[in-house]
């Protein structure tokens, strides 16, 4: 028997309902005008349109793992009725991580949480509510069928078939659905499908996924991309120019697969209360806001500059040239003053000269002795970077785990 296996729009709705009977089965939903990822019940996925769960959602999936507002601790205290100076306090770590069968996002989203494991699961600190989910979760993934307006995986490294990041990778060919094991979580979902054996159909999904990817736009060139937006970060005319139109409303942020900031509340008494942490942005003006009243970033191109250079320079910097952005795009259509973060990063590397250490440098001039001693020359005004990011096998493609 092959690896991969073939299932009809009904055995699959029948499999996912039988999944749901003792997981929480997350799927794109349509919610008045938007699509998003919600849990489905046994019975509403035994009566699904196959259809519907297959919509491209206009949120990311990483509130499976990262949700919007969690309880990171709870406490009470009560006083001693013999000694009303005393208090005996209880804490209690609420973190639930329900098993979670992620269904129906892409590519695009599945590399978005390989993109947040970085910061969340390696170093010396690891956070607990983040690595717990994510071993619980199943991600199961669908290869792009089509390409979409804003779609720019190919410029990061990806493709409409990847399937970093992915447990199960599916894809849609004539009849019904060819699915794929990525990881061992994968083959332990599929092992009780009972999908039939399909060997006889991997010319048809190869095909597939060749036509998705040959319908994306060419990808920019985005030499030395890390270097050279690192170079903008004091250049304030071209990140005024670029954001003259934002709003700051936040959206792109929300949106994103790999936005990651957050703040931390605390509600209720000192008695009785709990610690939230909740998704922030960085595009607001409030964030970095400081007790003094001070705001290191109080301009909308302050704010944008961060953004930008997080996804192409910050992160690759920390985490060996990869990008912290997938190519998604939603970003870019859900904009509503329509500012398009490619045309961003594009501008900044081809308005920016740079000297590399990879330049084709000429022959050394034979050694003359001076007859006197020499001053020393001047440092260049750019030196060359100690990394280059395009000596990179990948670059934007992360290790698979």
């Amino acid at each position: 028997m092959s690896n991969l296996l073939f299932a009809t729009p009904k055995e699959l709705t029948g499999w996912l309902s039988k999944l749901a009977s003792g997981k929480r089965v997350m799927a794109p939903r349509q919610e008045g005008p938007s699509v998003v990822f919600r849990a489905y019940t046994a019975k509403e996925l035994a009566a699904a349109d196959v259809n519907a769960l297959l919509k491209r959602s206009y949120s990311s999936p990483k509130q499976a793992i990262l949700p919007q507002c969690e309880t990171l601790v709870a406490f009470k205290s009560a006083k001693d009725p013999e000694d009303m100076s005393k208090l005996t306090t209880t804490v209690e770590n609420p973190c639930v991580a329900e098993p979670t069968v992620l269904f129906g996002g892409r590519p695009c989203d599945a590399r978005g949480f390989v993109v947040l494991d970085r910061p969340y699961l390696e170093g010396k600190f690891k956070d607990p509510y983040y690595a717990a989910r994510r071993e619980a979760t199943v991600i199961v993934t669908q290869a792009c069928p089509t390409v979409l307006n804003g779609c720019f995986c190919n410029w990061v490294g990806s493709d409409p078939a990847d399937k970093e990041g992915s447990d199960v990778i599916f894809t849609a060919v004539d009849g019904g659905f060819v699915f794929e094991a990525v990881t061992e979580k994968g083959e332990a979902l599929l092992a009780g499908a009972g999908f039939a054996d399909a060997a006889d159909k991997a010319e048809a999904v190869a095909a597939a996924h060749a036509a998705a990817a040959e319908a994306l736009p060419a990808p920019s060139t985005l030499d030395h991309v890390q270097e050279k937006v690192a170079a903008r970060f004091t250049d304030n005319a071209f990140w005024d120019k670029e954001t003259v139109k934002c709003l700051s409303c936040g959206c792109c942020t929300f949106i994103c697969p790999t936005c990651q900031c957050f703040t931390i509340t605390d509600e209720g008494s000192q008695l009785d209360g709990r610690r939230l942490r909740s998704w922030d942005s960085c595009m607001t003006p409030l964030f970095t806001m400081e007790t003094s009243g001070h705001n290191p970033r109080p301009t909308k191109a302050n704010r944008m500059r961060n953004r930008v250079s997080h996804k192409f320079s910050f992160y690759p910097e920390r985490y060996d040239g990869y990008f912290s952005c997938v190519g998604c795009g939603r970003c870019v259509v859900s904009c509503p003053v329509s500012l398009d973060i490619r045309h961003m990063v594009k501008a900044a590397v081809e308005g920016c000269d740079l000297v590399f250490e990879d330049a084709p440098v000429a022959e050394p001039a034979p050694v003359v002795e001076a007859p006197a001693p020499v001053a020393e020359a001047a440092p260049a005004q750019n030196p060359a970077p100690q990394k280059p990011a395009s000596q990179k096998p990948s670059k934007g493609k992360s290790k698979k785990k």
